[in-house]
């Protein structure tokens, strides 16, 4: 058996201090050699249909399914059987009805960009206080929207970021990936792009709240502190999809930490940090402290261990305590992944207590407890690190 971040005793650490472990996150080739994928294909159709008429159709997605509690400790979660398409994972309980809506999506012939957006779209509308207009404002009162979207063919992206007033981030999003040259939009920018196309709008009224921030802050004579980061005020929807014919796409959308200065910008909608798709591998999202993810690539590197042969769920852990044995914080990060890979399983992986996550196929729809990552959990394999 492969135990992929062992450790010896006494071995020094990056900063040679004897006694400090020094795992081995990576896999050696040698192991992984041999390995060989195969994979059906199934031409995809198409379909069209209006936000409003999506979201009122979607507005009872959730009856019938079913909900398991978080677990404790270093509790495995259920993954799901190899093979199994469509496959929609998501974030938190919440995206449960989130991957419903984008199931019915390609069942009924749309293309997996379709299930992404359209999905992602009943987590904008639902008054999630971390996602959407409904979300926690910007120290200044004004709420910034970050999302992204990423294809599997072609491996294209778009994204937006700090953008105000505009009801579905994940479709300004999505038109940059299609209608520009361009991977982000940022700011007034976006909004500017997003009006363009006619996407929906409000008037965010922030030139008098950032007006009287200013005031406020020169007042005061000192910057604000930092507001902390929990699951009451910061969590993200990052929704992948394995469609029918193999292909993989994912998104992510958030109005990111509550109380930020104006202008920050977390993972959410940094290719590679908050979203990751690979089509020859798979795919990953995170949702968290996003300081804590995107100083580190986080999703990338979840699809990277997925490359080098470990499942979903042990690559999310992985990915989990890499960072943190480089980072002076060690465990205490806030961060968590989702997963899928291009076999059909599924995982996820978080700090602490870990967290709930959604997984959504033709037979059943269900919120799992992911891993639960810390100090004392086995690394992947079954080697512990001492």
């Amino acid at each position: 058996m492969l135990a992929w971040g062992a450790s010896d005793a006494g071995a020094a650490g990056p900063s040679g201090e004897a006694g400090k472990t020094s795992p081995r996150p990576w896999p050696r080739q040698e192991d992984l050699a041999g390995k060989k994928f195969a994979f059906k294909l199934i031409a995809p159709k198409a379909m069209k249909l209006s936000r409003r008429q999506f979201v009122a159709s979607t507005a009872l997605a959730v009856a019938g399914t079913t909900a398991l509690p978080a677990g404790r400790g270093a509790e495995r979660a259920p993954r799901t059987k190899t093979g199994e398409r469509p496959l929609i994972v998501s974030t938190w309980d919440f995206g449960r009805a989130a991957n419903d809506a984008a199931l019915q999506v390609l069942l009924a012939g749309g293309t997996m960009l379709d299930a992404v957006e359209q999905g992602i779209w009943v987590t904008e509308s639902a008054g999630n206080p971390s996602v959407g207009l409904s979300g926690g404002p910007n120290a200044a009162g004004v709420v910034q929207l970050d999302a992204c979207i990423m294809s599997g063919p072609g491996h294209r992206a778009g994204s937006v970021a700090a953008l105000e007033g505009i009801r579905h981030p994940i479709s300004a999003a999505r038109r940059v990936m299609e209608k520009t040259p361009h991977v982000m939009l940022v700011g007034e920018g976006a909004r500017m792009f997003a009006l363009e196309e006619g996407l929906e709008s409000v008037d965010p009224h922030s030139e008098e709240r950032y007006e009287a921030w200013r005031q406020k802050r020169a007042a005061a004579k000192r910057p604000a502190p930092s507001p902390a980061a929990n699951r009451k005020n910061h969590d993200t929807i990052a929704l992948l999809v394995l469609a029918p014919d193999g292909n993989l796409a994912g998104g992510c959308s958030t109005s990111g930490l509550r109380g930020k200065l104006p202008g920050r910008v977390g993972d959410s909608p940094i290719i590679g940090s908050g979203l990751y798709v690979d089509n020859d591998v798979g795919a990953a999202g995170a949702t968290g402290l996003g300081e804590n993810i995107m100083r580190y690539c986080g999703s990338f590197l979840v699809v990277e261990f997925m490359r080098r042969g470990l499942p979903p769920d042990e690559a999310c852990r992985e990915t989990i305590r890499r960072i943190a044995y480089q980072d002076p914080k060690g465990f205490d990060l806030s961060i968590n992944f989702v997963a899928l890979d291009k076999h059909g399983r599924s995982g996820a992986a978080g700090t602490g207590a870990g967290f709930p996550f959604a997984v959504t196929t033709r037979t059943r729809s269900l919120v799992l407890p992911s891993l639960a990552v810390g100090p004392r959990t086995p690394a992947a394999g079954g080697a512990k690190r001492r």
